[in-house]
């Protein structure tokens, strides 16, 4: 087995047992998507669980993993499970007719077969709450950015709340408010740190920020972590000297005393956005691919959107040690073990 990476809290225990967990989860994103519709004026749909290959549909996330592939026998149509509906669902938005300030959420499942770090908070399977939003070129900015993520953060907030009344042990933590800091600003304080160490003292410093500029690169001539280059805009922003338009919201787990990512979002390229970040990444061939052309032809509206971690957000809720907890997946046999013996249940 390659190296562990579990954090195994010393004392820890679960402040619910397996039975209420299971049912805490349901409640949890019952209530969270429900808000979630609410504040951001979403519609639920369904979503598929793979697409077809080679159409530039599926995400391909830092650019190194492979998503499973299959035939469908009926037709040799070759397919492959989605790893996330990033672009998927600006499709949806133009075919199904919806209109400026209107918006999609729906429950996205992945596999990421090439995740090689499995932890507390990285699985092989992976549920979100996929969401997008028709926007105006006029909120292609900054301040409407932060305004849909205090949207999400006041979501975020009333689940907390939703929750402590359900189960007056589980004390709320989050801070009133989210504290927006850019990756520069990171990268000025914290120069000798890498990405991680700075969104740990970031957020254990403010309970929970929203990191703004993933995927440009930063002085040092990397970017704080990878973006692909055909969805989030992350090489312009309203300002003259920070770069991006998107995100992530990262929150201090006190059990882990670790910094956990709960939701990556942006405002998405337009045919500007999309033509530069393609060649600044080198992957100009995309512009052949059908959801490329479609952007590129002007038939798709402008857009932001994001994915929620759905385990995530019951496990910071919940006050989990592990992601395992909270959803049923498949670890290395002494990672289980290791979890037993540490009073870590893994469903």
């Amino acid at each position: 087995m390659k190296k562990d990476f579990t954090i195994y809290p010393k004392k820890y225990r679960s402040i619910l047992g397996i039975k209420d967990t299971e049912k805490a989860i349901k409640s949890i994103k019952d209530f969270f998507q429900t808000n979630l519709a609410n504040q951001l004026n979403l519609q639920r749909i369904s979503a598929p669980l793979f697409v077809r290959s080679g159409m530039g549909i599926n995400d391909n996330l830092s650019g190194i993993e492979k998503p499973i592939k299959f035939e469908i026998k009926a037709d040799k149509i070759e397919a492959e499970i989605i790893h996330s509906l990033a672009k998927w669902k600006r499709i949806k938005l133009a075919e199904y007719n919806f209109k400026w300030g209107e918006g999609i959420y729906t429950d996205m499942d992945a596999i990421r077969k090439d995740e090689e770090r499995l932890d507390n908070l990285h699985s092989v399977y992976v549920d979100q709450w996929d969401w997008e939003r028709i926007i105006s070129s006029e909120e292609r900015n900054l301040i409407f950015l932060k305004k849909m993520v205090e949207k999400i953060y006041k979501t975020l907030k009333n689940t907390e709340e939703f929750v402590h009344r359900k189960y007056p042990k589980i004390k709320p933590i989050l801070p009133k408010r989210i504290t927006f800091i850019h990756t520069e600003e990171l990268e000025d304080t914290y120069p000798q740190l890498s990405f991680a160490e700075r969104e740990k003292i970031a957020s254990k410093k403010y309970g929970a920020i929203f990191l703004i500029g993933i995927g440009g690169k930063l002085k040092n001539g990397k970017p704080h972590d990878l973006r692909a280059p055909d969805y989030d805009d992350w090489s312009i922003s309203t300002s003259k000297t920070k770069k991006g338009l998107n995100g992530d919201i990262i929150v201090w787990h006190p059990v882990l005393k670790k910094a956990v990512e709960i939701s990556s979002m942006g405002i998405r390229v337009d045919k500007k956005a999309l033509l530069r970040q393609l060649k600044l990444t080198n992957n100009e061939e995309r512009k052949k691919m059908y959801f490329h052309q479609k952007l590129l032809g002007g038939k798709l509206p402008l857009t932001i959107g994001g994915g929620i971690g759905q385990s995530r957000t019951c496990m910071f809720f919940l006050q989990k040690a592990h992601i395992g907890e909270v959803q049923s997946s498949i670890w290395p046999k002494e990672i289980k073990k290791k979890c037993t013996r540490n009073n870590i249940s893994l469903l």
